[in-house]
């Protein structure tokens, strides 16, 4: 019996590692946008991040036939209300502008002192298979934002978001750490108990899977 095919809806190459990693040890295909060309674009609209990546795991599941991972990961900042939050990845106005993004943060929080730049990462996985049933995991990790960034790994806000534990921000620590610890690796840790099963119970709806 093959093994299941799951999609992970993303191009961004340091997120699709990250989950690479995390489900290493799953018996499953991985494959990321970026082995599917022409995929369309989703819109993130909702106001919430389960209803993004509902929505877009949803949709590519429809449209490339094959089981869909799909997330939303925002920075809920406290001084800032909970903002960027479910815009975090266009918080400077352009999708996906990592160092704009980073750059309007520090600014924002310039006059914030360093007790009051609390945080934390939030983010809602979503598996969706064409027939239209999903399965829904979420995670958090708390956090301080740094008045400047510090190390070259990870991606996003990772430069500047101090995980206070070991005093390292997400772009210092070791991958093999940040994949324990990490928003993503805490709701992945909810994902994996139900993945396989979830996956084998709705294979039937996804037979015409495009990279099968």
């Amino acid at each position: 019996m093959s093994l299941p095919t799951l999609l992970v809806a993303t191009t961004n190459p340091g997120k699709f590692r990250e989950f690479s990693k995390l489900l290493s040890d799953l018996p499953l295909r991985l494959a990321s946008l970026a082995h599917l060309p022409g995929a369309p674009a989703v819109a993130e609209e909702g106001a919430t991040y389960a209803a993004n990546a509902t929505h877009k795991a949803l949709s590519l599941a429809r449209w490339s036939g094959c089981a869909t991972l799909a997330d939303d990961s925002g920075l809920e900042v406290d001084a800032l209300r909970g903002a960027p939050g479910v815009h975090s990845a266009r918080y400077a106005g352009v999708e996906q502008d990592s160092h704009a993004n980073l750059h309007k943060l520090l600014q924002v929080l310039d006059a914030i002192p360093p007790s009051e730049r609390t945080a934390r990462f939030r983010c809602v996985l979503v598996v969706a298979c064409p027939n239209g049933a999903t399965l829904l995991a979420e995670g958090s990790c708390e956090g301080r934002i740094l008045e400047v960034p510090r190390g070259r790994s990870g991606f996003g806000y990772d430069p500047v978001f101090l995980y206070p534990p070991l005093d390292l921000t997400f772009a210092e620590i070791l991958p093999a750490v940040k994949n324990r610890v990490s928003h993503r690796a805490v709701a992945c840790a909810g994902l994996r108990k139900k993945l396989i099963s979830f996956l084998l119970a709705h294979a039937d709806a996804c037979t015409g899977c495009k990279l099968d």
